[in-house]
């Protein structure tokens, strides 16, 4: 009898510690975080695990909960990497934890610039340059060969500077929402 009351007094405990844990950040909850480290499309990998600190209190019920300078952790939740001439860099980031306690989050992400600019001049650039000196060389002739030669060495330049990858710059400040308490 003594162990069964012992035990309904443990999931009690249990209890009465996730339902304060939950009321601690309840949903709809925002967080103002400063990122610790640079993140990258590049270079970061899905899974991997990120800290930082509150850029501002959290206060719930005009009550502070969380003070500016405490941990969090987060998680890098998708991560694409950019191709050379087009498909820019993707990353995505959510919060995991505040001060050691779990908490889940919204989604933020972010995208790398086009390659259309950049590699239009590049490309363009060339072909204009190629069909000039073509020609200045051979006449008509020359300038359509010159400008499909410069067009080809445009595209080379492109892939060979093109990848626009995502990044997120150490001290970076987002704001997440938290969507629960686990």
């Amino acid at each position: 009898m003594r162990v069964r009351k012992l035990s309904i007094a443990g999931v009690l405990l249990l209890l009465v510690a996730s339902v304060a844990n939950a009321e601690k950040f309840p949903n709809g909850t925002r967080a103002t975080v400063r990122v610790g480290q640079s993140l990258s499309s590049g270079s970061s990998r899905s899974g991997q695990m990120w800290e930082g600190s509150l850029a501002r209190d959290i206060t719930v019920h005009g009550r502070v909960v969380a003070h500016t300078g405490d941990r969090v952790r987060g998680k890098v939740t998708y991560v694409k990497s950019s191709g050379r001439l087009s498909t820019p860099g993707e990353i995505s980031i959510r919060l995991t934890s505040i001060n050691g306690a779990s908490v889940s989050s919204n989604r933020i992400s972010r995208k790398g610039e086009s390659h259309t600019k950049s590699n239009a001049t590049k490309i363009g650039g060339g072909a204009a340059g190629g069909a000039v000196i073509g020609a200045l060389v051979g006449g008509g002739k020359g300038a359509a060969i010159g400008s499909v030669a410069g067009a080809g060495a445009g595209t080379a330049g492109a892939a060979a500077t093109g990848k626009r990858e995502a990044t997120i710059p150490a001290e970076t400040v987002f704001t997440f929402t938290l969507t629960g308490s686990r």
